[in-house]
């Protein structure tokens, strides 16, 4: 019984025992068949959270079409750049362009373990991790390159987890679908880097000057160092920041092999030459840029314009360019000063002239006085007895002799500037006024430079030049100054001709059955209608009875092409005018022979151009060719031209035109010293002047004239206003040039006439010279004889 006993106990005992281990094998397995349990859940849930991430990622694939917003550049015909335009300013080059240190230089500062890593940095990220944790907010990122693509391209730059998740994921499958180049090549040319630059070749020109390809050792440690934070190391606004940065990243770059701790050192050494971005735009041609940019954007549309990179070459000539703008300057400045002195910028008064000077001194610090230079300075002492006024413009100083502003008498469009110069310098200055002066030369020994008396214009001015037998305009001025008003003046405004509008009245009567040599009666006239009685006069006031042809238009005389134009009919000489390029309206009526209806010069150029092309319109081209991102031609403007009249005529017409400058009111072309035809035109009152003149080679045009009509001046007309503007830019562009002759078509006949009458001459006709006619329609009849005469000039009175 009591052993029985005890093998209960025992038995009791190993339950005992056995109960405990067996409750932490139960429990070992409830561990374990829970924590497969939630490993299995979770790794559904971290599936299925991938699989949702996922399906808000965006498809890698469109990388492989990689066509960011570029910039769309205008070249001129001497190919050099004129224009940019862009949302973002980015030129894409392949990674063969870029230099080996350059692409070192970005992953010693971005990401070191570029090329070992699968498109996300483990050790990055952890590190990253600790300091968020630390920090109780995300103070770093640890991305890699790879991720920085993903976020350029893919994310916003929001700084939460779920974003850096989605980063990582794309990351990943980017590194997988792409070499390390080809994610180089994206993130190089993706890369914002300051100052308007996006990608390394933009940010090379930007801060250096200089293609990518180009860059030296430390110009690609100062770019890999501006992604992190552009704004804070630029080399414009913060240099010193830029250089601590510069030298971090050659001290990564020698850490991590790719250059030596020498060149490290060197490459920290060297003095970076820092240049501000060129204003293509504003500093070459603005005027014909705008005009070239709303061409381009109205044809191809706003978006191809700013983002697909277009190649666009220009007509223009960048060297004739400059000439236009220093002739159409020169021209101006002279005109104001005849026009008189409107008074100093401003007076400084005792008590601030040292701080003013002061102004002045630190201005010039910046930009060195140069000869030719047009500044501000401050007259300091008017000598009257001397005849000079003294001038201060801070640390240098010079002196106006008298001589260098006599013209600076008080406006008065009324008198001639030469009647009013003034006699001594306080009849224009006094001590304390602030001016313009001009800088000559400087004294030798005495450090004092002499001036001249300037002030800007007010007056403005355009001048467009077309190329004959191509219709390419070479050479477009809007006005005086884009920055001041963006208006063009060749092309949008529409002004009174005046004058330079006869020689169509006059091309459409030779299709009429005039000749140079047909004679019309120069007296007073009078059209009277329900409104109003129209008393049209000569520009000199006077009547020169029997004209002929050639010499009305020579001398341009308003009462012979008044009764041209009746003649021919207005319906006829419009229709006329549309067929050589006019397109402004023009009014119904007589006054539109004498240019009373605007018109803009860019026609009138057009219209002058059919004369020199032997009757042959060609059609302005303004944008010879255009490509797009890839160098596929999308347009290129061909010579278009057509006949609109006959060549006889054309050449007719350029004879005529000719006179004009031999003997009439162009007289002052001949300085030119070449083959040359035209016509001046001024509007009553002087409020419009113009020159219209081509050579074999060019048509040029000029227009001067207030924005706001008022007057030029007494007798400043297109002779005196603008003729010297077309003579000074077209006698630099032909300089060195072969002397051409104007070609002479078929079907032209010569006789000699009686210049009084237009017929064949007698033996007592005073003034003969040969005359140029179309074939059938030289005179046959000859001049009456003396005694004749008295019933030949009856004939005139009573038929003309």
């Amino acid at each position: 019984m009591a052993k029985e006993s005890k093998n209960n106990n025992d038995k009791l005992k190993n339950r005992t025992r056995k109960k405990p281990l067996e409750i932490l094998i139960k429990i070992f397995k409830l561990f374990l068949w829970t924590g497969l349990i939630v490993s299995v859940l979770a790794m559904a849930g971290a599936f299925a959270f991938y699989m949702h991430i996922s399906r808000e990622l965006p498809k890698i694939e469109t990388l492989d079409d990689y066509r960011p917003p570029v910039v769309t550049t205008v070249y001129s015909a001497d190919n050099k750049k004129i224009g940019e335009f862009f949302t973002e300013r980015r030129f894409v080059i392949p990674v063969s362009e870029m230099p080996d240190m350059l692409k070192n230089a970005f992953i010693s500062a971005e990401d070191d373990r570029f090329y070992e890593h699968k498109g996300i940095d483990i050790v990055s990220i952890a590190r990253a991790f600790i300091k968020n944790l630390k920090a109780g907010a995300i103070v770093q990122g640890g991305s890699t390159i790879t991720q920085q693509v993903t976020k350029s391209f893919f994310l916003t730059p929001e700084k939460t987890y779920r974003r850096k998740l989605k980063e990582a994921i794309l990351a990943y499958k980017i590194d997988r679908r792409f070499s390390k180049d080809e994610i180089l090549f994206l993130y190089l040319n993706q890369i914002y880097l300051g100052s308007g630059a996006y990608g390394v070749e933009a940010a090379a020109e930007t801060y250096f000057g200089k293609r990518a390809e180009e860059l030296d050792l430390s110009e690609c440690a100062l770019l890999a160092g501006l992604p992190q934070a552009p704004s804070r190391y630029s080399p414009f606004n913060h240099p010193e920041r830029a250089k601590e940065r510069q030298s971090y990243v050659l001290n990564r770059m020698a850490t991590e092999g790719y250059i030596t701790a020498q060149q490290a050192a060197e490459a920290k050494k060297n003095i970076l030459n820092i240049q501000q971005r060129q204003n293509y735009f504003e500093d070459e041609v603005p005027y014909y840029a705008e005009y070239v940019r709303q061409y381009v954007e109205k044809k191809y549309g706003r978006d191809a314009l700013y983002n697909e990179g277009l190649q666009i070459h220009a007509a223009v000539n960048v060297e004739m360019q400059k000439i236009a703008k220093q002739a159409v300057e020169k021209g101006l400045r002279d005109l104001d000063k005849r026009q008189g002195f409107r008074g100093p910028i401003k007076h400084v008064e005792d008590g601030d002239r040292e701080a003013y000077l002061q102004e002045l001194s630190e201005k010039y610090k910046k930009t060195p006085l140069e000869q030719g230079d047009i500044v501000e300075g401050l007259a300091i002492d008017i000598d009257d007895r001397g005849k000079k006024v003294a001038v201060s413009f801070g640390d240098e100083k010079g002196t106006i002799p008298l001589k260098n502003m006599g013209w600076a008498r008080k406006p008065n469009p009324k008198i001639s500037y030469s009647s009013a110069m003034i006699g001594k310098p306080s009849q224009a200055l006094k001590a304390g006024d602030a001016i313009h002066v001009e800088l000559l030369e400087k004294n030798d020994g005495s450090n004092i430079w002499t001036l001249a008396l300037e002030q800007v214009p007010k007056v403005q001015s355009a001048l467009l030049c077309m190329e004959a037998e191509t219709g390419h305009v070479i050479a477009m001025i809007g006005g005086r100054d884009y920055s001041e008003s963006q208006f063009n003046r060749a092309i949008q405004s529409r002004r009174q001709p005046g004058s330079a509008f006869k020689p169509i009245v006059y091309a459409a009567a030779l299709d009429k059955g005039y000749t140079p040599a047909t004679v019309i009666l120069d007296t007073a006239v009078v059209y009277k209608d329900a409104n109003m009685t129209w008393k049209p006069k000569n520009y000199s006031a006077k009547f020169y009875g029997p004209t002929l042809f050639r010499e009305a238009l020579t001398h341009s005389r308003n009462l012979v092409t008044i009764k041209i134009l009746k003649d021919i009919g207005v319906d006829y000489a419009i229709d006329y005018a549309r067929k050589l390029g006019i397109e402004s309206h023009l009014e119904r009526n007589l006054s539109i022979g004498l240019g009373a209806s605007g018109v803009s010069l860019l026609e009138l150029v057009t219209a002058y151009s059919v004369f020199a092309n032997q009757g042959y319109r060609f059609e302005p081209v303004f944008v010879a060719k255009v490509l797009d991102r890839h160098g596929k031609v999308l347009e290129e403007a061909g010579i278009q031209k057509r006949k609109v009249i006959e060549e006889t005529t054309a050449y007719l017409m350029t004879s005529l035109l000719k006179s004009v400058v031999e003997g009439g009111t162009g007289k002052r072309v001949l300085a030119l010293n070449r083959p040359a035809a035209g016509k001046t035109g001024t509007t009553d009152n002087e409020y419009d002047a113009w020159f219209m003149g081509y050579t074999p080679a060019y048509i040029t045009g000029t227009w001067v004239g207030f924005d706001q009509e008022a007057p030029l001046g007494r007798r400043e007309g297109g002779s005196r206003a603008a003729i010297p503007i077309w003579l000074d830019f077209m006698s630099k562009i032909l300089d060195g040039k072969p002397v051409r002759q104007f070609q002479e078509p078929m079907g032209l006949v010569y006789a000699k006439i009686d210049g009084e009458t237009g017929l064949l001459p007698i033996a007592q006709s005073k003034n003969t010279y040969w005359e140029v006619f179309k074939e059938g329609t030289a005179p046959t009849e000859y001049t009456p004889k003396p005694e004749a005469r008295s019933e030949y000039d009856d004939f005139f009175k009573n038929n003309l």
